[in-house]
């Protein structure tokens, strides 16, 4: 009985451990079929959006004015400029050929080939879309520590 126990406890480690060992595709990146996929992806960025533009504008409408309801204001700028570069990215795929990036040592070594574009800088531009959810996330985190903290010492007073 106490084998089973031990193994139930150690499961989640050896599951994280096996799949950090012998990981096979993410598949972060999903395409979606055309056009139904890419119409009901490109509406959740706007449904998206929209959430983020109603929730800054009510904690700004608020009486919260700590220094964690400011970070999650910034964290909602940002998550709104990843939407809107995610967005246009997502518009500007149709008319960019695969041609004109190569990969020569894969991915974080794809290059733009020429003549340049608008239409392909404005795609390239797009797909530095981590540029935005990265601080998002990080202000994300501020925000919900320093909320957390203060709530912790309002309760000890």
């Amino acid at each position: 009985m106490n084998a089973i126990k031990n193994t139930r406890k150690m499961f989640p480690f050896l599951l994280l451990l096996m799949v950090t060992v012998c990981p096979g595709n993410a598949w972060a990146v999903q395409s979606h079929g055309a056009p139904e996929g890419l119409y009901v992806h490109q509406l959740a960025h706007i449904f998206y959006t929209a959430a983020l533009g109603y929730l800054f504008w009510g904690v700004r409408q608020s009486a919260f004015k700590s220094q964690g309801w400011r970070f999650l204001q910034i964290f909602c700028i940002f998550m709104i400029a990843w939407n809107v570069v995610a967005f246009t990215g997502h518009f500007l795929a149709p008319f960019i050929d695969h041609a004109d990036y190569t990969r020569e040592a894969g991915y974080l070594s794809t290059h733009l080939q020429g003549p340049f574009t608008g239409v392909k800088l404005w795609y390239y531009f797009t797909q530095l879309d981590h540029l935005f959810s990265i601080p998002s996330l990080f202000f994300l985190y501020l925000a919900m520590k320093t909320i957390y903290r203060s709530s912790c010492e309002d309760e000890k007073i």
